[in-house]
């Protein structure tokens, strides 16, 4: 396993294992690594000859500059959760100045209105900063492969339509949700809620999969109603956003089709953590 830190060495080492026609998968992540990381790292080395697992808090893609400082860095025990996986990997951690080149700003993206809804709504310049960074990721590491977890499924559409647009020759796949033993989807944000409320967080997957019950029974908004319904009752957690949506185009649902795949999103906060959580609903 190597630890990479600048581009130019990245880019020396990549371009050797592309002389000898290795496959280069790619994970690219924020750090704070946990098992639904690690998943994708797995899922990467059955397929590619090396994966490169990249470890960056993007600055750009941050609206709250209090999240983006109390955001977990934990370089050091993330390098060896990785090595003990004990797989063929290069580890590229560079710094902001490192990859923005002293310019640490996020270029204007439009993705065919899929930033305008969701996240999109809360987060102000959010995907603007997510295609920033992985647009240069995907540009250093020059991926076959690149590997995203469907936790954050708008982004995993945003970035299929980034390399569509780009016309960049890696292929995008999206991988399932990784899950604690109680449901909650696993996230570094997950480790600043207490013992208790990480118990409790149970709900939030709980109401995905009733709402799945509900799904072509009653429409979108009698659903929607009674999930603000259940959460307003619910001592934990302050309900930000509940959507139905088309898979494909993330608007939301007005009626279904059948013809037409939907996923439920959803977004909670709890103790000023923000979870976000979402699940197919006909597929």
């Amino acid at each position: 396993m190597q630890i990479i830190k600048e581009k130019a060495a990245l880019t020396e080492v990549i371009s050797k294992l592309k002389s000898k026609n290795s496959s280069i998968g790619f994970v690219p992540t924020m750090g704070a690594l946990h098992e639904g990381h690690l998943s994708l790292v797995r899922q990467a080395a059955t397929i590619c000859d090396v994966v490169v697992v990249s470890i960056f808090i993007n600055p750009t893609q941050f609206d709250n500059t209090t999240d983006l400082d109390n955001y977990p860095r934990t370089l050091d025990s993330d390098t060896q959760k990785l090595a003990e996986l004990n797989l063929n990997l290069i580890i590229f951690a560079p710094t902001a100045t490192e990859l923005y080149n002293n310019k640490i700003e996020s270029e204007h993206f439009q993705f065919d209105g899929l930033e305008y809804e969701m996240e999109g709504k809360y987060r102000n310049g959010h995907f603007d900063g997510v295609g920033t960074v992985v647009k240069k990721l995907f540009e250093i590491v020059e991926p076959d492969k690149a590997f995203f977890g469907e936790k954050d499924y708008q982004q995993l559409q945003i970035i299929k339509k980034l390399v569509a647009q780009h016309k960049i020759p890696v292929e995008v796949i999206g991988c399932p949700i990784y899950r604690e033993n109680n449901g909650l989807a696993r996230s570094s944000r997950n480790e600043r809620l207490s013992p208790k409320t990480r118990l409790e967080a149970s709900f939030i997957h709980e109401t995905l999969l009733k709402v799945k019950d509900k799904f072509g029974t009653e429409s979108a908004n009698q659903i929607s109603q009674w999930v603000e319904k259940e959460f307003k009752a619910h001592p934990y957690f302050k309900l930000e956003y509940f959507e139905i949506a088309d898979s494909e185009t993330l608007k939301p649902a007005t009626n279904t089709i059948a013809s037409r795949t939907f996923r439920a999103f959803i977004a909670v906060y709890s103790e000023n953590v923000r979870l976000i959580d979402n699940i197919a609903l006909n597929y």
